[in-house]
């Protein structure tokens, strides 16, 4: 059975628990990253469409009286996008981009030039999966959806890549 302490470790970023954090510097060497990450299989790691780091959140960033967008504006938001997923899919029986196969993807997630360019780097750099790639593409399209556009833009496309956080080779 496994103690607290060994199940907490899984879900921190490395083993001291610091990579990433603003006010304590992490002690793992490069190769000790690696091998922590690595107990994550890449064929798992192809299969969640989004990987996002959470760092730790000052208390005065708490406690700040500025106002963020407000839930409803973002359900709003979140809801048009939906329902322009189910209109463009219905004919496939599908109802969201996370369902596209690859013959949805070459119709609805066209890319520019540019953003066949920053593919092909951050493929090549990362060495990315025929299914990550599915992926950043499946996400970029439902980015591009909650903007409002019809076109998949390079910063959608460069926002999609970022949620790729652990599937980034450590140097």
């Amino acid at each position: 059975m496994q103690t607290q302490q060994s199940r907490k470790r899984y879900t921190q970023p490395c083993n001291c628990g610091f990579a990433g954090d603003s006010l304590r510097e992490c002690s793992c060497t490069p190769p000790m990253l690696q091998r922590y990450r690595s107990r994550l299989s890449g064929p798992l790691l192809d299969r969640i469409d989004l990987h996002i780091e959470v760092p730790r959140v000052p208390h005065k960033d708490l406690s700040d009286p500025i106002d963020a967008e407000p839930s409803e504006a973002i359900r709003a938001r979140v809801e048009t996008a939906r329902e322009l997923q189910r209109r463009r899919l219905a004919p496939f029986r599908l109802h969201c981009n996370a369902q596209m196969q690859a013959r949805h993807i070459r119709k609805f997630c066209p890319v520019d030039a540019q953003g066949q360019k920053l593919l092909e780097m951050v493929t090549d750099r990362f060495g990315f999966s025929a299914r990550t790639y599915s992926r950043i593409l499946k996400v970029a399209r439902t980015i591009a959806d909650l903007a409002g556009s019809e076109q998949i833009a390079q910063a959608h496309l460069a926002e999609a890549i970022q949620y790729r956080s652990l599937d980034r080779k450590i140097h």
